[in-house]
């Protein structure tokens, strides 16, 4: 290699190349045919630091590879101060971790380890952009199946590289695509009578009037039901307000299956519309029409697929029969808001793969998962 050719990672500065850092991965993977790329605007919304959520309570660093004056790699460093309260060794992230030549992998991860260790962290994990409720993890498989809203897309030869660069698998979050029909609601096998004989199990969807107590509800659950898991840190008030505050114009009752028993609320999904069944044609920075198109489809609600983003059921249950019903009426009662809805599947994604209670019953409906996600760590030396 000519010095010419060298790689050459540095820390991004200026407006400029922060733009460019967003928009990388699009510039990247182009001219892969599996490649559909996201939207400039929700990848602005995710990694820049005067609109991401995860700023008030963590920093990051960001960095580009170059050879010959060109991009061609990009990863994030960052600390979350939530993260530092829990029990074990400091933890710190990489995320954002995107390159075609495998060869600046390890050069990035390099950079990244090297800001941690000065931020006094003993622990790397990673990749997540930029926290556990972003994108997660590497993908694995699942290359060539449909995009999906919030999932990251990589090719295939970006794990290998992490482990190459002296990573070790930490876990794999895997991704289930459940088709709304007749055959799936089946194999849910929810008795018909199952609601009328718990008697106090009231089911309902998001009041509009009342985002701001329904974005709490769903933040207290959420964290009750996931504290201690593997990977887990607290979701705030204010990423979840945003989260809801961003998905708005998209955003129907229905989406939102909130579980109550005996008045009080113990379970909770979420599930957003996937902008790519919309934007997916228009490219990551589409035309004055293109945003006209978009909007329009926004308005007639054209998508044919959805996420559930956030899902969980408190603690609290745990032990009861309820424990073991909650889950499955949770998948029943998003069924059938599919009858309301225009989706033809729902993916149930991050689920991890020690988690064996809600892999057992996502399987009885869709024995397999479609897309992987890895998720790497490595100790730091001092």
């Amino acid at each position: 290699m000519t010095n010419s050719d060298q790689i050459v990672v540095s820390p991004v500065s200026g407006a400029r190349q922060l733009a460019l850092f967003i928009r990388l991965p699009r510039l990247l993977y182009s001219n892969l045919p599996s490649y559909v790329p996201p939207l400039d605007m929700e990848q602005k919304n995710m990694l820049h630091p005067k609109r991401s959520r995860f700023f008030d309570h963590g920093k990051a660093c960001y960095f580009l590879a170059w050879r010959n004056g060109k991009p061609i790699g990009r990863i994030s460093a960052q600390v979350d101060s939530l993260a530092l309260e829990q029990d074990g060794p400091r933890t710190g992230f990489f995320g954002a971790l995107d390159a075609l030549d495998t060869q600046c992998v390890k050069p990035l991860l390099d950079a990244a380890e090297t800001w941690l260790r000065s931020q006094g962290i003993e622990r790397i994990r990673g990749p997540w952009t930029l926290n556990p409720h972003g994108e997660s993890g590497t993908m694995i498989e699942g290359q060539m199946e449909a995009p999906m809203i919030g999932t990251g897309w990589h090719p295939e030869t970006l794990g290998p590289a992490i482990e190459q660069a002296g990573f070790a698998k930490a876990m794999d979050l895997l991704s289930y695509s459940m088709e709304v029909s007749p055959v799936a609601e089946q194999a849910n096998s929810v008795p018909a009578n199952l609601r009328q004989r718990l008697g106090a199990v009231k089911i309902r969807g998001l009041r509009k009037k009342h985002i701001a107590e329904d974005a709490d509800i769903l933040r207290d659950i959420y964290n009750d039901a996931w504290a201690g898991t593997w990977g887990n840190i607290p979701i705030t008030q204010a990423e979840v307000q945003s989260l809801l505050a961003s998905l708005k114009p998209v955003l129907k009752p229905e989406q939102y299956v909130l579980v109550e028993f005996n008045g009080e609320p113990v379970a909770i999904a979420l599930v957003v519309p996937n902008i790519f069944d919309i934007s997916g044609d228009l490219g990551g920075a589409p035309s004055p029409l293109g945003w006209i198109k978009l909007g329009s489809r926004i308005l007639t609600h054209d998508f044919q697929s959805a996420r559930v983003i956030l899902l969980g059921v408190k603690k609290k249950l745990a032990g009861t029969a309820l424990s073991a019903i909650v889950p499955a009426l949770l998948i029943d009662e998003l069924m059938k808001r599919g009858h309301t809805l225009p989706y033809r599947t729902i993916e149930l994604g991050w689920v991890l793969e020690t988690n064996t209670g809600i892999r057992n019953l996502i399987e009885r409906i869709v024995p397999h998962p479609y897309k992987r996600h890895r998720m790497y760590e490595k100790t730091l030396s001092s």
